[in-house]
């Protein structure tokens, strides 16, 4: 099944109504635990991340699905960080990731730390110790790996495997009390070494670290591992389905084994599809190597995947979610069309956003039989989705700027914009004819001399047509603005396709940030950070946090359907 099998670009036609209420085989299952009565009924989910490092694209789903299912059937969602990695978390990344969920549209019903669990965890891990479950082990990482074995050999025991309760009791204690160095002890649980699921092989529980926490400080110089800390979490918050990715499916009989040895309260595991988006990288590993290589302006921009990115680059919290919600849920993975997330973003701007007028690369018009001191205000619509948003005056004068890609000096066939001897209309304007090109000593143009038909204003009596008609902004009035324009930020769909010998970041697309000074209406001078706009014919832009005052800073969020650019790229 290729990406566009598995996951269609919707049409216009489709509602996100519907597919927001697509059902999937968890909420199956929720459905039937509900009506036999299990857990009383109740439905009790989790977002479990690991602060060590920005939440992404690919967590929107899971964050939709905690949250959401939970809503739908009245239960409860918890926020909990899997902190048990000191050495790569940081409160930065709690912060981040609180924010980017309430953003998102969703708000935790309680905030817990696997760290808020690490006395009961120790506890639970010398009642295994107690009943012969558990072992402290000798082996370094490398040996433990050795003696692992492979999916076709079994594993070998450990030689510390047979040390006796009294002996790994009195060596977990001390341990815990900071006597040995990093490394060089682990505490292992005592399963099967020639189990088929290498997950069973002895796992280790704990490895000693001596590293402040963000949250414990020095208390401690032992840490659980995931796999170890993970089902116990869910466990003491009561948490009736434990959602995860597939890639976890081996894991759970991991999982259910330490909930069944401890007898505690039995959460359980349920894998889906994790997303996978074209153009885009999800490992947390490499966006934290973009980010330290300075190969992008950190977490949040523009261009990365990250929740902060797609904020700052203007995506709305609604448009991820009915993007997230179209996805449906499955057990089998598949790679999503970055356009589709694109779909949902343009049709809630689309809604939403308010017109206004942007020349991003300026090119001078002056109306040479146009009165020198004349400013008339035209009324222009602030969205023609919705009536209730109202219009706005937008002044016009002698002089103007123009897009430059609208004139072109000697046009090709079907280009019926701008060029000498042809007319347009002035959106919300009149019908201007080129008479004159003007340029500079190197050939470059730099001004165009036209006429306007003073008859043709629009919304009055003249019935004269043209072919086309372009945007333009008042010289004397336009505000200057960067803007920078934005394209994925790799060049392949698939970023991980490389020769031999390179990483993901040989496919870095190197155009893929335009900063360019442009001109913008004079409404937008009280424009703040996050405004969403949509400049006509130009796309969708958003207010940068760079904006201060005098300097106005937009970031494209995403583009049109431009037909011509479709045309004359096709005839290249």
């Amino acid at each position: 099944m290729n990406a566009a099998e598995s996951n269609p670009t919707p049409t216009e036609a489709e509602s996100t109504t519907e597919s927001a209420t697509k059902s999937n085989f968890i909420r199956d299952i929720m459905i039937a635990d509900i009506e036999s009565g299990k857990h009383g009924g109740r439905i009790q989910t989790r977002f479990p991340p690991e602060p060590n490092g920005y939440l992404h694209i690919g967590h929107a789903k899971a964050i939709c699905l905690d949250f959401g299912l939970a809503k739908e059937f009245g239960g409860k969602t918890n926020l909990r960080f899997d902190d048990t990695n000191p050495s790569k978390e940081d409160t930065e990344y709690v912060e981040a990731i609180k924010a980017d969920v309430q953003w998102l549209g969703f708000q935790w019903d309680g905030l817990f730390y696997a760290s808020d669990y690490f006395q009961q965890l120790y506890d639970w891990a010398v009642q295994l110790i107690k009943a012969d479950k558990a072992y402290v082990c000798d082996l370094t990482a490398d040996q433990t790996r050795e003696y692992r074995g492979t999916l076709t050999e079994p594993g070998k025991d450990s030689p510390y495997r047979n040390r006796s309760v009294e002996e790994n009791l009195d060596l977990f204690e001390r341990m815990k009390n900071g006597e040995f160095p990093d490394g060089s002890r682990t505490l292992r649980a005592k399963i099967d070494m020639a189990s088929s699921n290498l997950n069973f092989r002895d796992p280790v529980m704990y490895r000693i670290l001596h590293m402040e926490h963000h949250q414990t400080g020095n208390e401690w110089c032992i840490y659980p591992m995931y796999d170890y800390a993970h089902g116990q979490s869910d466990s003491i918050e009561q948490v009736t389905h434990s959602m995860c990715t597939l890639e976890f499916d081996n894991n759970r009989p991991l999982y259910n084994w330490f909930i069944e040895q401890l007898g505690i309260f039995p959460s359980q595991q349920y894998e889906f599809d994790r997303l996978n988006l074209t153009y885009t990288i999800m490992s947390k590993r490499k966006l934290l190597k973009l980010v330290q290589d300075k190969l992008v302006n950190g977490w949040d921009d523009p261009r990365m995947p990250t929740l902060s990115g797609m904020r700052r680059r203007g995506y709305t919290p609604e448009a991820i979610r009915n993007f997230c919600a179209s996805l449906g849920v499955s057990k089998t993975n598949g790679t999503t069309q970055l356009q589709q997330l694109e779909y949902y973003v343009r049709e809630d701007l689309n809604k939403h956003s308010l017109r206004v007028a942007a020349v991003l690369k300026p090119l001078k018009v002056m109306l040479t039989n146009y009165p020198d001191d004349l400013v008339e205000e035209m009324d222009a619509v602030n969205n023609p989705e919705d009536a209730s948003a109202g219009t706005r005056k937008v002044p016009f004068s002698k002089t103007l700027y123009i897009e430059q890609d609208d004139f072109r000096e000697v046009p090709p066939p079907k280009f019926y914009r701008l060029s000498p001897g042809k007319e347009v209309r002035l959106r919300y304007g009149y019908i201007i004819k080129c008479e004159e090109v003007i340029k500079d000593a190197d050939g470059n143009i730099v001004e165009l001399r036209c006429t306007y038909d003073p008859e043709t204003r629009s919304g009055g009596p003249s019935t004269r047509k043209v072919k086309a008609t372009i945007h333009w902004v008042s010289a004397a009035h336009a505000l200057d603005a960067e803007v920078r324009m934005y394209d994925t930020l790799f060049t392949k769909e698939n970023p991980e396709e490389v020769e031999e010998g390179q990483d993901f970041t040989a496919n870095l697309n190197p155009n893929s940030l335009e900063v360019l000074t442009s001109k913008v209406e004079p409404s937008l001078l009280d424009a703040v950070a996050g405004d969403r706009y949509q400049f006509e014919r130009m796309g969708y832009f958003c207010v940068d946090p760079n904006t201060a005052p005098g300097k106005l800073v937009f970031n494209k969020t995403i583009g049109l359907k431009d037909t011509w650019a479709k045309i004359e790229q096709r005839g290249k």
